[in-house]
């Protein structure tokens, strides 16, 4: 008990690290939901044009996250951090000095590996600058850097724009906030990792922590649903339940509850109990889905943000940490990218599969699709994820 009082969670080298995820994040939404009209206006792309423009992102963050856990895990992980928010900060510069489509397609391609190399390097610096009695909950909290960037920029961006309408100014604030993480992480004062010798020959384990395979599986069916409500709500909101501005709402009272769970979820994390906080985040996220498309109305429409930000928001650092707390210290960068990996997965399998099923079946079909799936990997955890935990921790 002694140790916990003397060690701080909140030291300066875990400020920074917060504040590089703050800004990275920051920057990323910033511009999220105005690219689209962007690409609209200026290059006057068609709706499939901007899919494919766009999607390129999440393709290669997804592609480079394997690789970029080995990297962190067999190089100076504070060296390889650094690379990348350069890299990051960088390639802003080419959204400026885009004058075509092509070469705008490219530059956000090419973004998306240093931001998804930036978002495993960055949390596993987190972890390392925890003192070990305070992990648990220090990843806990990590998250709502993220959640607040998540909560506050896309209203920002969207303010900036209706007081200016202009788009340059709008890829300078991302450029500011990219740069100022990346100064952030240049004073983080951390000790040099430990390599592990054995990284020098390749083999699946150093890019997926296959003894945590369950988790990752588990947590595909989980991003999975996220895909399908994060990018077909508005379109749903609009078409069935007539509402024109609510998808800002219903994000804003998301976040509020990944947020609040966090908070509340904070002593539980300390004390060690994580699958009772993965079984609360995911029955919460369970009732959240379900009430979503049972109940069709804004009580419904906004009590299903809540719960599913709740749920969230307990689920999500209780898996980080199952995973981390399974992993070898030399092994921090591959667990952390195994369970981002994992969640891209699902997220973009949720995007392609749920336009599918909408388009042949309707809306209706493709969210009871999302609560059966959720359905099943609430299954998946009790009689296989929370068995083998278990057994490993």
């Amino acid at each position: 008990m002694e140790i916990r009082q003397n060690e701080k969670l909140w030291n300066a080298n875990y400020n920074k690290v917060m504040f590089t995820n703050f800004t990275l994040f920051f920057s990323f939404y910033l511009l999220t939901p105005l690219l689209p009209l962007y690409l609209s206006e200026t290059f006057n792309a068609s709706h499939d044009t901007i899919g494919i423009v766009l999607s390129g992102y999440t393709l290669v963050a997804l592609l480079v996250r394997p690789f970029s856990g080995y990297m962190v895990d067999s190089f100076p992980r504070k060296t390889v951090l650094l690379f990348c928010l350069l890299l990051y900060f960088l390639v802003f510069f080419g959204y400026i000095i885009a004058g075509s489509l092509l070469i705008f397609a490219i530059f956000r391609t090419l973004h998306g590996g240093p931001f998804g190399a930036s978002t495993v390097a960055n949390s596993t610096m987190a972890i390392d600058v925890l003192p070990s009695s305070r992990r648990n909950e220090g990843i806990g909290f990590y998250g709502v850097s993220n959640n607040l960037a998540s909560a506050f920029a896309p209203s920002i961006g969207l303010f900036v724009y209706k007081c200016t309408g202009n788009f340059a100014i709008l890829f300078w604030m991302s450029l500011i906030a990219a740069g100022l993480g990346l100064v952030s992480s240049y004073f983080i004062d951390v000790r040099q990792n430990v390599i592990n010798k054995d990284h020098q020959v390749l083999s699946l384990d150093r890019f997926f922590m296959v003894k945590g395979w369950y988790l990752a599986l588990n947590i595909v069916f989980f991003g999975f649903c996220w895909g399908i409500l994060s990018n077909y709500l508005a379109i749903y909101g609009k078409e069935y339940l007539g509402m024109t501005t609510g998808t800002g709402n219903y994000f804003l009272i998301l976040s509020a509850g990944l947020i609040l769970s966090r908070i509340i979820g904070n002593k539980s994390l300390r004390e060690g109990h994580l699958v009772r906080n993965a079984v609360s985040g995911i029955l919460l996220s369970m009732a959240g889905y379900f009430i979503f498309i049972a109940w069709p109305s804004m009580v419904g429409y906004y009590l299903s943000a809540v719960l599913v930000g709740l749920g969230n928001g307990h689920m999500w650092p209780a898996f980080q940490n199952m995973i981390i707390s399974i992993a070898s210290s030399h092994e921090r960068g591959t667990a952390n990218s195994t369970i981002l990996t994992s969640w891209d997965f699902g997220l973009g399998l949720g995007v392609l599969l749920g336009g599918v099923i909408a388009e042949y079946y309707g809306y209706n079909a493709m969210f009871w699709m999302m609560v059966f799936c959720h359905f099943i990997g609430t299954v998946a955890f009790f009689v296989v994820t929370k068995v083998q935990f278990q057994k490993q921790k």
